[in-house]
């Protein structure tokens, strides 16, 4: 099967400005989503949708695609995860002419989440 996941990950949150680049026992917060992806033998691809230079340096840094940017229109405080994932998916399926058979999508912030509970 051919599994991307896709690691949403927008600028500009308003309740925590840059929470998907800060650092959580110095890493950034991004990366554990990114790390988790990449460790797990089933994923093809890992890919994250930004809208923000600043968050896909970062990813690429920590070793994750962003083969695009996503449009603005899709990035706002009140867009839903269905047109992010289709969009990504239409994207990636068109510029790799392959058929995608499953995505995961892996939030950044659940690590967060996570670690205060934990």
């Amino acid at each position: 099967m051919n599994i991307y996941s896709i690691i949403p990950a927008r600028g500009g949150s308003k309740s925590i400005p840059q929470k998907n680049i800060r650092l959580l026992n110095g890493i950034p917060l991004i990366n554990y989503s990114i790390k988790y992806s990449q460790n797990c033998s089933l994923i093809s691809r890992t890919v994250v949708s930004t809208d923000s230079d600043k968050i896909a340096k970062i990813a690429l840094n920590c070793g994750a695609e962003v083969p695009f940017m996503r449009p603005k229109d899709l990035a706002q405080d009140e867009t839903q995860d269905y047109p992010v994932l289709i969009h990504a998916l239409n994207v990636l399926e068109k510029m790799h002419k392959t058929q995608i058979d499953l995505i995961v999508l892996l939030r950044p912030t659940l690590f967060l989440q996570h670690h205060e509970t934990s």
